[in-house]
Formats: C-alpha cells, sequence, structure tokens
C-alpha cells in the first residue's frame, strides 16, 4: 500500500472539492479585493513604506520557520536598495540576507514571467552562495542526488529519529519536475490563490533541492498570489502567518503526504491561514501609519541623521532596549555624542526616559509611550 501520495498511481492528478471550498474561497477572494483596494487608494510613499515592511516580515518569517534568524535592518536595508524606496541609512547585508531577497522579489516583482528549472537553480544559488548550509556542502543550482542516502524530513534527537516523511528518488526528480512546472505555467482557469496553495503542497513533496525547499515553495507561492492579483506590491505575508502557525502547518503537510491526492483539506488550511494573514497586514497598515504621523507631527523639529535613524528604527519595532551604549554602537559614535542626541531628543518631549535609571537607563519614544 502506498505510503505517500507520490507513490500511487494517479499522481501528481491533485483534487478537491470544489463545492465544499466555494464559499470560503469566494470570502478570501474578497477580503483580498478589498485589502488591495485600501492598500492602492494610500498615497504613493505610505504604499512603499507597507510594502517594504510586508516583504521585510516576508523574508524574515519565511527564514525564521526553517530555523533561521536573520538581521532585520539587514533585510530591511537589502530590499529598500533593491526597490529604490527612501529608507533611511541602509546597512550593508550579509550574502545570505541578499541571496534570499533576490529571490523573494525575482518572485514577486517577476510573477508574469515563467518559472523554468533555471530559474529555481538561481533561486537555489542565491540561497546558499557559500555552497553550504550551515557546515554541510550541499548540491546547489540543481536537483539533489540522493548521494547520501533518501531526503526525508526527520525530528528529535540522533539515534531517536522520526521520520515524517521521505521524498521521491532522486531518479524520477527530471519528470516530476517537469510535470511541476508545465502545470503552473499552464494558462488555465483555476483560480491563481488555489494554485498558490497546491503549487506550495507539489513542489514541497517532491523535494527537488538538498536544502531550501521550504523556503523557494513559499516564494512559489507569493509569485501565484501576486499573479491573482496582478501586481508586484506585497501588502501582506503568508510566510508570517505560516511562521505563526508553524506547527500546524508542518502538521497538515505530514497528513496530505501520507494521503491520498485529495487535497480538500489542504487547501482549507491554507484558505484560512490567508484569511489569517490579512489580519497582520491591518496592523503592517496601522504602524505605517502611526510611523507617517509621527513624522507629520515631527516634521518642523531639528534633526540630525543619527536621531533620524533611530527613531526609524523604535518605529519599525527596535528589539530590546534602546540605551545610549546601544545608541554609540549603532550610530558609530563616540558615548558623548549619544547622550547628546538623546538629550536633544527627551528635550523635544520625543524620547522618554524608562522607569528603571542610573546606568542602565533606556529610552523609548514618548508617543508610543503615552498612547498605551
Amino acid at each position: 500500500m502506498p505510503r505517500y501520495i507520490y507513490q500511487r498511481p494517479e499522481w501528481p492528478s491533485f483534487h478537491w472539492d470544489q463545492a465544499a471550498l466555494a464559499n470560503q474561497l469566494g470570502a478570501v477572494r474578497h477580503r483580498q479585493g478589498r485589502l488591495i483596494g485600501r492598500m492602492q487608494a494610500l498615497g504613493f510613499p505610505l504604499q512603499e513604506q507597507a510594502v517594504l515592511t510586508t516583504l521585510t516580515e516576508d523574508v524574515l518569517k519565511s527564514s525564521e520557520i526553517e530555523g533561521e534568524i536573520l538581521d532585520r535592518d539587514q533585510v530591511r536595508s537589502s530590499i529598500a536598495r533593491r526597490l529604490g524606496i527612501d529608507a533611511g541609512a541602509l546597512l550593508p547585508a550579509d550574502r545570505n540576507v541578499e541571496g534570499i531577497v533576490d529571490m523573494m522579489l525575482d518572485a514577486t516583482q517577476r510573477f508574469d514571467q515563467p518559472l523554468s528549472a533555471a530559474r529555481l537553480f538561481g533561486w537555489h544559488g542565491a540561497l546558499f552562495p557559500t555552497g553550504r548550509s550551515g557546515l554541510d556542502k550541499i548540491k546547489v543550482a540543481q536537483w539533489r542526488d540522493d548521494g547520501s542516502g533518501p531526503m526525508r524530513v526527520v525530528s528529535g534527537m540522533y539515534g531517536r529519529e522520526k521520520i515524517h516523511y521521505e521524498a521521491p528518488a532522486a531518479d524520477q526528480l527530471d519528470n516530476n519536475m517537469r510535470d511541476f512546472l508545465t502545470w503552473f505555467n499552464l494558462e488555465d482557469r483555476l483560480d491563481p490563490v488555489v494554485k498558490a496553495a497546491v503549487a506550495h503542497l507539489w513542489f514541497v513533496t517532491i523535494h527537488p533541492f538538498d536544502d531550501g525547499n521550504g523556503r523557494i515553495a513559499r516564494a512559489i507561492a507569493d509569485m501565484s498570489l501576486a499573479r491573482s492579483e496582478a501586481s508586484p506590491q506585497r501588502f501582506y505575508s503568508m510566510s508570517a502567518q505560516i511562521q505563526l502557525e508553524r506547527q500546524a502547518y508542518y502538521e497538515m503537510l505530514e497528513t496530505t503526504q501520507k494521503g491520498d491526492l485529495d487535497t480538500t483539506r489542504w487547501l482549507e488550511w491554507f484558505l484560512a491561514c490567508m484569511d489569517r494573514a490579512f489580519d497582520g497586514a491591518e496592523a503592517i497598515l496601522s504602524s505605517v501609519f502611526r510611523k507617517a504621523e509621527f513624522w507629520r507631527a515631527n516634521a518642523a523639529t531639528p534633526l540630525n541623521d543619527r536621531q533620524r535613524d533611530i527613531l526609524n528604527r523604535l518605529l519599525d519595532g527596535f528589539e530590546g532596549k534602546l540605551t545610549s551604549s546601544k545608541w554609540a554602537k549603532i550610530e558609530k559614535c563616540s558615548a558623548d555624542t549619544a547622550l547628546r542626541d538623546i538629550n536633544e531628543l527627551v528635550a523635544h518631549c520625543i524620547l522618554a526616559r524608562d522607569e528603571a535609571g542610573g546606568r542602565s537607563t533606556s529610552y523609548s519614544l514618548a508617543q508610543i509611550k503615552a498612547d498605551r
């Protein structure tokens, strides 16, 4: 008896109950359309900031799902640089940050271009510029060869691993990927949101690379979602929502991959996850409005570049507490200069000292503190 869906004779003929999904799909598409309409009604600068915030979250969370933590400021700077968005001082980014940003932007900015093996190899090469995943050397920009054994998704300690999934053998990859790419590029009547969900499942089931399959699958899904909106602008992040629901995500994948080719339950989960991702978009929109209002309120305040940079970092979600020593380190200035910058902002009632004082004195935005 087949253990995985790709072992079934009808593979890869996915099917689902369209009637059961009709209301849910209609509601999600309606909410998607309303969100896109609201975002597009914003002025161009606010649109840019919403896109920058969304793409930053998408890159960060897609990597976080796989256990890789990227530097937020580097990701944001890399995206802003490529899209020509004014985001204050831009930091240089590591190669692994530049690589995943390249992949995500290629998927969403060139959503209308065909997906090919060569394009996927380019994405994979961008993800692993050193040819290594951690300390392990991997095959880059080519399909895996299973030289070290079957491709498996496992958890648990060494010697007590639990096998959640075993991918198709490497000698089946050419045919599997040919079928997948032909289907993905086909101009059919399938709703592109449904296509995003099926493509995500299909790609991670094939698992064609030594590593990076999850991130590439989510990029492919984002590409199809961009097609559903006929726009490269991203105002919600599926990856951010999947990260919040990571356990349910992996459980649903495992259940579906060990079932038959009826993907109704997977599609129901994907659509529900997408609907919840719209809630995250509302939070992003509120953040963008708050940032714009902050700068309008302080437009006449004389500020130097260091102060503007730190204030933008605070508005974007500064991790930890802001202290004078952190200020000096970030802005590469002396402790005296940092403290002088801070005291000026306190005098302008832009920053306020937190309750703990002494050598551990930290500061927060005064307006945000007052709102709480």
